[in-house]
């Protein structure tokens, strides 16, 4: 068994197998439904782990090479698992509101950053309380929160990502397109409503399913952990 290798079983346990209701199904999801029951249709697991093995060993390769992988998702029984995932293994993550041109406009993107981390440290240094009063003071310990909820995930993404994991690209359609656009691969879970060909790879499975969410997005986190663990380490010199 390859070290990516997919455990069906626990997709299975997981009801990664749930697809949506028939009557909002994408039709380019047709090979990867293994059938229908009632009016839901049953995702095929076989394909599941067929692509998820090709994602996992994808990512770990990208990882491997020098790459960071940015974690996406907003939904509201996603978005602690995928900031768990992505702090697991240090990558950049946004869970809250998708900002427009988070990937594609970095110029503005990294002057609130920026903006962020100098008022950060004059915080920490007693710079702001030396010179302002304690209502001015508490005014920017409250915009330093406002602005960590919004980039406090990328706050050290000193670059674009090479990889992209997105859970539901129908919530994150601005993620998505974004990746598209600057030509960024993107992995993600893909129900039976959504359109397969937005991203580069799909993984057919429920997008709702809290455990699923855990499953993929802890075995997302371990290619990443594999491919960080095969970096090449810069020789020490004396």
């Amino acid at each position: 068994m390859s070290e990516t290798s997919v455990d069906v079983q626990a997709l299975l346990d997981a009801g990664a197998h749930f697809g949506h209701k028939t009557s909002r199904w994408h039709p380019a999801m047709k090979p990867y439904i293994h059938t229908r029951r009632g009016d839901n249709y049953i995702i095929d697991l076989f394909e599941t782990a067929r692509l998820l093995e090709e994602s996992l060993a994808f990512i770990e390769k990208r990882v491997a090479a020098g790459g960071q992988v940015l974690f996406v998702s907003t939904k509201r029984q996603a978005k602690d698992i995928v900031r768990a995932g992505a702090e697991s293994v240090n990558m950049p993550y946004v869970t809250e509101r998708w900002l427009g041109g988070m990937l594609t406009n970095q110029n503005t993107i990294s002057g609130r950053i920026k903006y962020l981390k100098d008022l950060e440290a004059k915080m920490a240094s007693g710079e702001l309380a030396n010179k302002y009063g304690k209502l001015e003071v508490q005014r920017f310990q409250e915009e330093i929160e406002a602005m960590n909820i919004k980039f406090g995930g990328i706050k050290e993404m000193t670059k674009l990502p090479t990889v992209v994991y997105i859970v539901d690209i129908t919530e994150e359609l601005n993620a998505v397109n974004e990746a598209k656009k600057l030509g960024i691969p993107t992995v993600a879970l893909v129900d039976t409503n959504a359109d397969p060909r937005l991203v580069s790879h799909p993984i057919p499975c429920n997008d709702d399913a809290v455990k699923t969410i855990q499953l993929v997005t802890d075995l997302v986190a371990a290619a990443v952990a594999r491919g960080v663990a095969k970096q090449k380490k810069p020789v020490e010199t004396k």
